[in-house]
């Protein structure tokens, strides 16, 4: 049993849960002992590894592709087009980074695959690090995160003693190794730029673009850049073959997605499901509360369903067409006791104190963001009215001109919530009369 999710990666409950049959990251988690070599090996781990040498590099890409595979982070951008981009680059040695660092609020999807299957995330790396041509790979994890720290440096130990990981990788010829690097902390290390930065040694902060990572990324070399949950989708893909693995989901989000259900749930946790599922299937299985506020999905850089928009599907198509973003599969549920201003300012405050500074539409913006969030809970008409229109330019300032997705995506959810929740419903009531 077990509520799936919990602090153990927990059990085998129904539907997309954790250990359940018919799913494809999560059937080893809670199954296999996440120390045990010899246990991932007899639950298929490596069959995957044995079939990448077999296919080759370019073949490895073009399974990837054909697959639909996109990135599993937020961004959705196609893996095979940045793998074959990165591995076209006559500039050498290529690398690979793998984003660890889970710090959207309300995602735990990673930790629980680092901690329950940590030998997969190893495989799934060395296979991209053969795709394109990198020898070395770095494990970027968040610093909070010691039991999947403790877990992953085990399982690197263990695969670099029998031969998975080293100079001579399953006797084929190609080296490759891991190397983890620990975040301290910073949201804004999540970014993939910022990333590079910080495993240099300089201050996590983003990159212009271009140059994007795939010509010129860590220590100036071609880079991927890869969520855990985008790279351990590249084992099924090749145990099952390209075709199989696409016939499950929709024609344009294949495969399953892992979401991260949290709130006023019964039953909180990481679920798996195919892509197209809705949203009010997954709240069926998580136990929703009698009365619905509202929604929110993709994190705090994400937006706010109302109770009537659950069958929106669980797609990245669906929700773009809602008005919404799946991001990294956050699924925060908030029933009638919870007061939505007060959220709100939560978020404003987290987005200032995480905002690295670099530019000043965000450094400003998150700041005066936050100041009139706090106006408007105390007071009404005319006077919040004005903070609203406020709230909206300073919004689309931040949406249009900052470096990177944080000051991008910071006015997200408080524009949902003022569009489709009628947060403030008072203040521009009191503005019309």
């Amino acid at each position: 049993g077990g509520d799936g999710g919990t602090a153990d990666g927990g059990g085998a409950g129904g539907g997309g849960r954790a250990g359940a049959g018919g799913l494809r990251l999560l059937r080893r988690v809670g199954v296999v002992d996440p120390a045990s070599l010899d246990d991932y090996r007899a639950h298929g781990g490596y069959a995957a590894l044995r079939r990448a040498f077999a296919l080759g590099p370019a073949g490895v890409i073009r399974e990837v592709s054909d697959a639909g595979l996109v990135g599993r982070g937020g961004a959705a951008f196609p893996t095979g087009r940045k793998w074959d981009a990165t591995a076209r680059q006559p500039d050498h040695p290529h690398y690979l980074v793998c984003n660890a660092d889970e710090s959207e609020p309300g995602t735990f999807k990673d930790r629980v695959l680092m901690e329950g299957d940590p030998y997969a995330l190893i495989e799934a790396m060395t296979i991209a690090g053969y795709a394109i041509g990198a020898h070395r790979g770095y494990l970027y994890l968040r610093g909070e995160y010691p039991r999947a720290l403790a877990r992953l440096t085990h399982a690197i130990g263990r695969a670099r003693a029998r031969g998975l990981l080293g100079a001579d990788v399953l006797g084929q010829g190609f080296a490759f190794d891991i190397e983890i690097r620990r975040g301290a902390g910073a949201y804004i290390c999540g970014e993939e730029t910022a990333i590079f930065n910080s495993i240099e040694g300089r201050r996590g902060e983003p990159r212009s673009k271009p140059p994007f990572p795939v010509e010129k990324g860590l220590f100036g070399k071609p880079t991927a850049v890869n969520n855990v949950e985008t790279l351990v989708n590249v084992l099924p893909i090749l145990t099952e073959g390209a075709e199989a693995y696409a016939a499950v989901g929709t024609g344009a989000s294949t495969g399953t997605k892992l979401f991260c259900v949290s709130g006023a749930v019964d039953r909180p946790g990481v679920y798996e499901l195919p892509f197209g599922a809705t949203l009010r299937e997954l709240l069926d299985l998580a136990g929703s509360p009698p009365t619905l506020r509202a929604v929110l999905l993709g994190g705090a850089a994400g937006g706010f369903l109302r109770p009537d928009e659950l069958d929106v599907p669980l797609t990245f198509e669906g929700t773009r067409a809602a008005g919404a973003t799946l991001g990294s599969g956050v699924v925060l549920v908030l029933d009638e006791s919870v007061e939505l201003p007060r959220v709100l300012l939560r978020i404003a405050e987290f987005f200032r104190d995480e905002s690295c500074g670099q530019c000043v539409p965000c450094r400003v913006g998150t700041v005066r963001q936050e100041e009139a969030l706090r106006r408007i809970k105390d007071r009404t008409g005319a006077a919040a009215a004005g903070d609203v229109a406020l709230l909206r330019e300073v919004g689309q300032a931040m949406r249009d001109a900052s470096i990177c997705g944080l000051g991008q995506t910071a006015w997200n959810a408080v524009e949902s919530a003022i569009d489709r929740l009628g947060v403030f419903g008072h203040a521009e009531e009191g503005a019309r009369s």
